[in-house]
């Protein structure tokens, strides 16, 4: 599993400095967007953040993960796509594991993370009004 990571880690460096670089800015700006506009969204029909909602809620996480998919999962594919063309063009050789990892990283991460934030910041902006 080490090698698997080695070898990760350094094709993402690669990826960084090689053809198709601007898609590493690009997918989680997009990603950023689409969970900044969910995260106004939950704010505003007073939903509690999305991934604590997603740990604790049970009862509703089916719907909840619905929801995300159907906001991320264009993006979601996307990143694999595109980095699917980038290994065939530059290492003739594709790796899916790498994709989806990558995927993971550059629309999930992102997503979960600004969608949480965003609907916190704004209760929190509501209470001191």
């Amino acid at each position: 599993m080490t090698v698997f990571w080695t070898t990760f880690l350094a094709e993402l460096t690669e990826r960084a400095s090689g053809p198709m670089w601007p898609r590493l800015v690009l997918q989680p700006l997009v990603a950023g967007f689409l969970a900044i506009r969910s995260g106004l969204r939950d704010a505003k029909d007073g939903r509690p953040p999305y991934f604590w909602a997603l740990l604790s809620d049970s009862a509703h996480r089916v719907e909840l993960l619905r929801d995300g998919w159907k906001v991320l999962g264009k993006v979601f594919l996307l990143v694999i796509v595109l980095d699917i063309v980038y290994q065939l063009v530059v290492d003739r050789d594709v790796v899916l594991r790498h994709s989806v990892i990558l995927a993971l990283l550059l629309a999930v991460l992102p997503y979960l993370m600004l969608r949480a934030q965003t609907n916190l910041l704004l209760r929190a902006i509501g209470r001191k009004r």
